[in-house]
C-alpha cells in the first residue's frame, strides 16, 4: 500500500536519522572550528594567568612550577617563550634552531616596527595582544599572543589551528559512513519489525470493512494481550452487539422516521405561519389605529374626510382578513400545495393604492415618495400576492429611509417584462448580508428592526411569492441607499400565442 503505516514508520525513522546526522554535520562544519578557537583562546589566557601568578609569588623559578607549566603547555600544544627584563631567555618550550622561534620573533619585530598586528586581533589589552594569523609559509594558521607579565618580563605564545580542520573533516567523514550504514540497516530492521504492528491492524481494518457492510460474522482471531489485542477483542464484542442492535433498529426505524418527518413538518409550518401572521398584521393594524385615532381626535371635521378615514379602516380590516387567508395559502405554497391565480391587472394602479394606504407611515417617517411610471401598465400575476410584495418593499423602505428621506418607486417596461423597484436613501446593506436577506427571521440591524416591530419574515414572503411566480427578484446597493426590485410578465395571452406561431410562408393565403 502506498500510504501504509509500515511504509510511514520506515520513512519517518529514516528521515529522523537523516535529520540528526545532517544536524551533526552542520554543527561540525559551522561551530566546531569556532568552539576550538574559543577553547584555544582560553588555553592561552589560562597559561598567561598561571605564569603571571607564579611570577607575582616569585615561585616561577621552582623546578616543580616550571615542570607543571611545561607539562600544561605541551598538553595544550602551545609554544611559550619568556624573556626577562634584562633581555635574557627565562623560559622556552622550543629550541633556538626551530623555525617556529624565528617566525615568532619576526612577528614581534613587525609589530614593534610597524605598530600593526599581522593578523586578525581577537583580544587586546595594555598587557597583551591575542590574534590569529598564518606562518611565514602560509601553510599553517596560528593563534598567537604577545605581551608583558606583571614583573615586566616579555612573553610570546602560539598554538596551531590546523588540527581542528582535520578533526572536523574526519568527524564529518565518519558521520557520513555511520549515517549511511545506520540508514540501511536501521531501515531494514524497522521495515521487518513494523510488520508485527501493521499485520494485526490490517486484520482490524478488514474486520471494520465487513462490519461497515453489515457482515457481523467476521471476527478478530489473532488474539494477544497488547493494545491491539484488546482492541480486537472489543471489535468482536462490538460486532455482536451491533448485530443485535441493528436488527432491532431496522424494525422501528421506518415508523420512527415517518413520525419525525411529519412532526418536524408540522412544527415548521406552525412556526412559520405564526411568524408570518405576526409580521404581516402589524402594518394594517398600525394604519387602522392611526386613522381611528384621527377620527377620535377630530383631525378633520368635514364629512368627506371622516368618510375617507372610515373607508381606509374598513379597507385595511378587509385586507387583514384576506391576508390571514392568503398566509395560509402562502405557507402551503412553499410546500407546493397552493395554486397561484394568474390574472391581468394594472400594476400602476396597484402601486398607487399601496402608496396611498401607507401615507400615514410616510408622514411619520418624514419621507418623500417619488413615483415614476407610465399611466397604465398591465401585467400577468396574482394581484393580491403582488400587492404583498409591493407593500413589503415599501414598508421596508419607510422603516429604513435616512439622509435626505427620499423614497423612489419606479415601474419600467422592457422586452415583455415589467420591473418594479423601490429605492430608499440611507445606509447600504453590508455585502456579506445580501444573500441572507431572504432567509426567514434574518435581520441585518436587530436593534433598528425592533424599533418598528419587524421580525425578519417580510422578505422571505417576497421570496416565496416570486418563486411561485417563477420570476426574478433581488436587491442592489448604491452609495446613497438600497433598491429592492422584482419582475413580472407584461405580455398578454394573444402576444404570447403570436410569438409561438411560425410566420406564414410567402404566397400562403391569409384567412
Amino acid at each position: 500500500m502506498k500510504h501504509s503505516i509500515r511504509r510511514q514508520i520506515t520513512v519517518i525513522f529514516i528521515c529522523v536519522l537523516v535529520f540528526i546526522l545532517g544536524s551533526l554535520f552542520i554543527v561540525n562544519m559551522g561551530f566546531l572550528e569556532r568552539y576550538y578557537f574559543s577553547y584555544k583562546t582560553k588555553d592561552l589566557l589560562d597559561t598567561y594567568k598561571d605564569v603571571d601568578q607564579a611570577l607575582r609569588k616569585d615561585t616561577f623559578q621552582d623546578d616543580d612550577v616550571q615542570n607543571n607549566i611545561l607539562y600544561q603547555v605541551e598538553k595544550m600544544n602551545v609554544d611559550l617563550i619568556i624573556i626577562d627584563s634584562r633581555g635574557e631567555s627565562a623560559f622556552s618550550t622550543i629550541s633556538e634552531q626551530d623555525p617556529r622561534l624565528l617566525q615568532m620573533l619576526a612577528d614581534f619585530q613587525s609589530i614593534v616596527e610597524n605598530d600593526t598586528v599581522p593578523g586578525y586581533v581577537m583580544q587586546q589589552t595594555d598587557d597583551y595582544i591575542l590574534y590569529r594569523t598564518g606562518d611565514w609559509q602560509g601553510s599553517t594558521e596560528y593563534l598567537k599572543m604577545y605581551g608583558y607579565f606583571s614583573d615586566s618580563s616579555f612573553f610570546m605564545m602560539q598554538s596551531p589551528l590546523e588540527s581542528i580542520r582535520e578533526s572536523a573533516a574526519l568527524a564529518n567523514r565518519f558521520l557520513i559512513y555511520l549515517g549511511l550504514t545506520g540508514i540501511i540497516f536501521g531501515g531494514a530492521l524497522v521495515w521487518f519489525f513494523s510488520r508485527k504492528i501493521t499485520k494485526p491492524i490490517m486484520e482490524l481494518a478488514d474486520l471494520s470493512k465487513e462490519m461497515a457492510n453489515l457482515n457481523f460474522d467476521a471476527r478478530y482471531t489473532r488474539g494477544g494481550s497488547d493494545e491491539i489485542g484488546i482492541l480486537g477483542e472489543n471489535f468482536n464484542k462490538m460486532s455482536a452487539q451491533l448485530e443485535k442492535t441493528v436488527s432491532e433498529l431496522k424494525g422501528a426505524n421506518n415508523e420512527l422516521k415517518k413520525d419525525i418527518e411529519q412532526k418536524e413538518k408540522m412544527e415548521d409550518m406552525r412556526n412559520e405561519f405564526l411568524g408570518n401572521v405576526s409580521h404581516e398584521l402589524k402594518t394594517p393594524i398600525a394604519l387602522i389605529q392611526g386613522y381611528a385615532e384621527g377620527l377620535k381626535e377630530g383631525v378633520n371635521d368635514d364629512p368627506e374626510s371622516r368618510e375617507f378615514y372610515c373607508d381606509v379602516i374598513m379597507d385595511e380590516a378587509g385586507k387583514m382578513n384576506q391576508m390571514v387567508k392568503n398566509l395560509l395559502t402562502l405557507n402551503q405554497l412553499e410546500f407546493g400545495s397552493d395554486e397561484v391565480v394568474f390574472e391581468r391587472f394594472d400594476i400602476v394602479r396597484l402601486v398607487r393604492g399601496v402608496i396611498a394606504s401607507c401615507e400615514i407611515l410616510i408622514q411619520q417617517a418624514e419621507a418623500e415618495v417619488d413615483f415614476v411610471s407610465e399611466n397604465q401598465i398591465y401585467v400577468w400575476a396574482d394581484e393580491f400576492k403582488t400587492e404583498q410584495v409591493v407593500r413589503n418593499y415599501l414598508t421596508n423602505a419607510i422603516h429604513h429611509v435616512e439622509n435626505e428621506k427620499r423614497i423612489e418607486v419606479k415601474i419600467r417596461k422592457d422586452s415583455g417584462k415589467v420591473r418594479v423597484s423601490v429605492f430608499n436613501s440611507g445606509k447600504p446593506i453590508p455585502e456579506e448580508d445580501l444573500p441572507k436577506l431572504w432567509d426567514k427571521f434574518y435581520k441585518v440591524d436587530k436593534a433598528h428592526t425592533r424599533e418598528y416591530g419587524g421580525n425578519g419574515i417580510g422578505l422571505s414572503i417576497v421570496k416565496a411569492i416570486m418563486e411561485s411566480f417563477h420570476q426574478q427578484y433581488g436587491v442592489k446597493n448604491f452609495d446613497n441607499g438600497v433598491e429592492f426590485w422584482f419582475e413580472l410578465d407584461a405580455q398578454d395571452i394573444h402576444e404570447q400565442i403570436q410569438e409561438t406561431v411560425p410566420p406564414a410562408l410567402p404566397g400562403t393565403p391569409s384567412e
